[in-house]
């Protein structure tokens, strides 16, 4: 996708430039804020690195390039455009914030340690009926990543949704400064990537930089049952704060919880009326990610029944608690896309509801990207797996072997095998297995060992939804 082409003429005033070489007449169409992401011609490059090598540019001119350097004239090539500023990073900011400023759009940003992903494709699935939707899959979150996803909103562009990576305090307020988003949604806080802030008070406050970015007239959308979240400071927010949960203080409340075929069934309730819901995909969790969905394309004027029945065809995302005939005509739901405490708690709580009156088995890998942290993050994992319970326990993993110990430790009655690597699971699972059991595996993208267990352990293509 092309930006909102620019002519140099105005690159220059904006970055108040001085234009050394080349025609203003020249259009930009793609930006750039490293040498090696400049893919086409008519791209802008920020750069005050000294660019030494103009021969591999030749394929790319016209090139704008936007420095603080002084080049002598016989170096440049012909068609390579210069603009000559005082300083490279303030004009990078002056050309972002003017490209954001065209377009008088809701831009919605969403964090959180699990949800993010899900909340923001039912979102944009429920405003693509309608219209033209520019969205992100923010997995990388420096500043470049950042800017192709901002140039990617156009003329036509209605609405832009994207989540905000977590990594560590300053990646939530630096997206910001890109979209300065009018809609903020918090799923949830737990403790995931707790590598990078250091400690739980950091990692909160570092989701709750989500108060700074918000247009002051715009919404923030908020898990009400979420105690990390509550712990935040919103008293400088000056716009609306809209509660989702199933408490009576919350502005979109769900009740009548339960599971279908395929995914859940609620009632939610809006402004005293009620309307019934389905979502696609398992679990209480699943019921937050709509609530959360529901109250955004709501703030922005799409009516309740509508979102509700756009969300009924929403496609559950791949490997999210997925269900599968799996091996001796057992249930297997496939939960191999990413694992935080927060999404395994999720999980073994779907396994139980779906589960009544089955053999239940939970086949569990290591929880990746913890640092220093992963020996208290997988003890609270068996806490957890020792509070909610299951048949059957498998860990895969040296790291995940603290959690079946601590899980022991509590007092967990139930079989426990913990192993190095998936080499002899699938036979003690063939074993163990039959048309009365359901069995969660879940792990991360990461682990290549166990997301070829789950193909392994599949008889055929997904169950169909209703």
């Amino acid at each position: 996708m092309d930006m909102k082409p620019l002519s140099v003429k105005n690159l220059t005033a904006i970055t108040t430039g001085e234009l050394v070489q080349g025609s203003d007449e020249v259009l930009i169409q793609y930006g750039a804020y490293r040498l090696k992401q400049v893919k086409k011609p008519n791209t802008a490059l920020f750069t005050n690195k000294r660019i030494v090598n103009w021969k591999t540019l030749e394929p790319l001119v016209p090139l704008v390039i936007v420095t603080n350097r002084s080049y002598s004239q016989d170096e440049i090539p012909r068609h390579v455009i210069i603009i000559k500023v005082m300083n490279t990073d303030e004009a990078y900011w002056k050309f972002v914030h003017f490209y954001r400023s065209q377009f008088d759009i809701p831009i919605i940003a969403i964090t959180g340690t699990s949800g993010k992903t899900t909340t923001k494709e039912m979102i944009k699935h429920i405003l693509s009926a309608g219209k033209k939707v520019t969205a992100t899959t923010l997995s990388s979150n420096s500043r470049t990543a950042s800017l192709q996803y901002l140039l990617r909103i156009d003329d036509e562009t209605e609405a832009a949704v994207f989540e905000t990576a977590v990594g560590s305090p300053g990646d939530v307020t630096n997206a910001g400064k890109y979209f300065k988003p009018t809609i903020g949604i918090i799923t949830n806080i737990g403790a995931h990537h707790l590598n990078y802030c250091k400690t739980l008070e950091g990692y909160i406050q570092a989701k709750g930089e989500m108060v700074d970015i918000i247009d002051p007239t715009g919404s923030l959308i908020l898990n009400a049952e979420d105690v990390n979240t509550q712990k935040i400071d919103f008293s400088k927010f000056q716009g609306r704060i809209i509660k989702i949960g199933k408490d009576a203080s919350c502005d979109f409340r769900a009740s009548n919880i339960r599971y279908g075929q395929n995914g859940m069934h609620f009632t939610v309730h809006h402004n005293w009326l009620a309307y019934e819901i389905f979502v696609p995909g398992f679990g209480e969790h699943q019921v937050y990610n709509a609530l959360a969905a529901l109250a955004a394309v709501s703030d922005l004027g799409v009516p309740i029944p509508v979102a509700a029945r756009h969300l009924y065809t929403f496609r559950q995302l791949n490997k999210q608690l997925q269900k599968f005939e799996g091996i001796n005509h057992s249930i297997l739901l496939d939960d191999t896309w990413s694992i935080t405490t927060t999404s395994l708690e999720a999980a073994l709580n779907v396994l139980n509801s779906l589960g009544e009156g089955k053999k239940k088995i939970a086949v569990i890998g290591t929880i990746t990207d913890l640092g220093s942290w992963g020996y208290i993050i997988h003890e609270q994992a068996g806490e957890l797996i020792y509070r909610i319970g299951v048949d059957v326990l498998i860990t895969i993993g040296e790291h995940a072997r603290i959690m079946a110990d601590q899980a022991v430790r509590l007092g967990f009655r139930a079989p426990v095998y913990a192993f190095k690597n998936t080499t002899l699971v699938y036979d003690l699972l063939h074993d163990i297995v039959d048309e009365n059991t359901i069995l969660l595996i879940k792990g991360d993208m990461y682990s290549k060992q166990i997301s070829k267990l789950a193909t392994e352990l599949k008889v055929k293509s997904s169950f169909r939804s209703e």
